[in-house]
This record gives structure tokens, sequence and C-alpha cells, in this order.
């Protein structure tokens, strides 16, 4: 639990919200509960919902199988989740956390079904990897207890999380976001509001030039992979890892670098757009760079 002092009085962050369970979410509601915060993760879907709590389950269980944590602690931070597709109940949690897809309208939606929900004292927060905080915020009516909370993927083995203060952010917030981050045993790195961040700022161009050396014809999906893994010491390549993030999510956050800093050198590959219109994503569409539909990906260029 974390407290934090408001106008005099101490406020205790007990219970998280997380809007939207895909991999996002499941991964932040896993890493809440096992630090003993008591969970509400909402989705439109029951059968998100329910996907989303056997995952959770799988990678507990893997957890004990490591004997990283015992049977007792899998079940109580299964109990501690709790499964709704009522947006209102999530409201009445001390932190909401938005996890939805990285599309700013569908943020804006969701922030503006929740706001007439809230408690006056719950930080409402989104887990965008490159929109705006200040412009989301704005929205909002609450641009002060409102701050990018960006976990990284996947969410209970990556040690970072991203901090993100809007124009208006006070720092009452921002240190409660803090102390939540510190009690999931993570580290925080504090970024300031422009687009893609840290962390993305760097990485998706990365992507987005190597979808350029392939367009190119510089290299396969193949030889690029490996010429970053064994040339720069990569865990994976960087096509692999488009695929991983999700192709529809690298053209986005290029797209919001692009529009964001009027910059030439921030234009999406035409591959990468072609590959998303083609509804080639990556992993989670079993074609991407790789094809994932048979025991071993196999490069599709």
């Amino acid at each position: 639990m974390v407290a934090l002092e408001k106008k005099g009085r101490s406020m205790e962050i007990k219970s998280v919200g997380i809007v939207g369970a895909g991999q996002m979410g499941n991964g932040i509601a896993h890493v809440m509960a096992q630090a003993g915060y008591e969970v509400r993760l909402n989705d439109i879907s029951q059968e998100s919902l329910d996907k989303a709590v056997a995952t959770i389950r799988l990678n507990l269980d893997r957890q004990v199988s490591r004997e990283k944590i015992t049977a007792e602690e899998r079940d109580s931070t299964l109990g501690r989740i709790r499964t709704t597709m009522d947006l209102p109940e999530i409201a009445q949690t001390d932190l909401v956390i938005e996890a939805a897809t990285e599309r700013e309208e569908v943020k804006d939606k969701i922030f503006a079904a929740l706001v007439p929900e809230l408690k006056p004292e719950t930080i409402l927060t989104s887990n965008t990897s490159s929109i705006s905080i200040t412009r989301l915020a704005s929205r909002t009516d609450r641009p002060e207890k409102f701050m990018g909370f960006h976990f990284m993927n996947p969410v209970p083995v990556m040690k970072l999380v991203e901090l993100i203060r809007g124009i208006a952010t006070d720092k009452e917030t921002y240190d409660a976001c803090l102390k939540v981050v510190q009690s999931l045993d993570k580290t925080a790195a504090s970024a300031e509001d422009f687009p893609a961040f840290i962390v993305n700022r760097v990485l998706i161009p990365m992507i987005n030039e190597a979808c350029y050396t392939l367009y190119e014809g510089v290299g396969n999906v193949q030889s690029i992979d490996m010429a970053l893994k064994l040339g720069a010491n990569h865990p994976m390549g960087p096509l692999e890892l488009a695929d991983f993030i999700g192709l529809d999510t690298c053209l986005a956050i290029m797209n919001v670098l692009h529009d964001g800093l009027a910059d030439t050198k921030y234009r999406p590959c035409p591959l990468l757009t072609k590959y998303v219109e083609a509804g080639w994503l990556g992993r989670k569409t079993k074609r991407g760079f790789y094809d994932y539909r048979g025991e071993v990906p196999v490069p599709t260029r």
C-alpha cells in the first residue's frame, strides 16, 4: 500500500483500477495484485477478461515452478483481482491506469466516461507509450492529478516504468505514482511530456529504420535481425521486436513522432504501413515480418 499526504490528511492507495485487459493490462494487473493492491480489471469483452485472468494464472504458475513465489502467494494474488465490464466500478479505486489501445480517440472516450464516476481524490493515469499527457489530461476534470504511467512489455519481467508529468501534474501526484512504482520493485524513469517520451523516442525510430533497410533491399528479415543481435548485442532483432510489440503500435508511435515533431526523419516506412494495412501486425495476428503459423517462425521477406 502507498500512503501520501494530501491537504493535511493521509491518503492511502489500496486499490487500482485498470482499463483494458490486453497484453499490457493483464501484466499491470498481475504486478499490482502481487504487490498487495486490490485490483479491478475492466474490458468491454468478457472473453478478453477471462483470457487475461488465464494468462495471469499461467504466468504465476510459471513463477511457482521456478520457486520465485509460493503456491499460497499465487492464490492470494489471484484473489486480489476482480474483473468487471462496468466502468464505474473501476472509477471507485484510488488509482486508475488506462491501458487501452494506442489511439487517442479511444482514450478520450474512456476518460470521458470515467470522469463523472471518479472519487475526488482518485489519481488518473495512462499507460500510453507516445501520446501527449498534457493533451489527454486537459480533457478531464483533474489535470493536476493526471500523469503518464508507462510500463514496459512484458510487465512482470521488465523493471522500468516511465513516469510522465503533464504541464499541470502536481508534485503530490508524481510522488504518489513514484511510491507505487517502488512498491512493485521496479525503477522509475522520469520523462518530460514530449512525443514518445524516452524509450520509444529512441527505440521505435530504430525499428522504423530497420523497416527502411528491408524496404530498400539492403538486407532481408533474417540478415537484419541477425546483424543487430550479433553486431550490437541486442537480445532480439529489430524486426522480431516489432512483431512482439505489434506493427500497428509501432506505426502509431511513428505517426505521433512525425506529427508532433514535424521532422521528416520520423516519416513512417511505407513497408511498415503496408504490413499494417494487410493486417499483418506481428505475433498477435500470427503474421508480421515473420509468419508464426507453423512450429518455427519463418521470415515473410
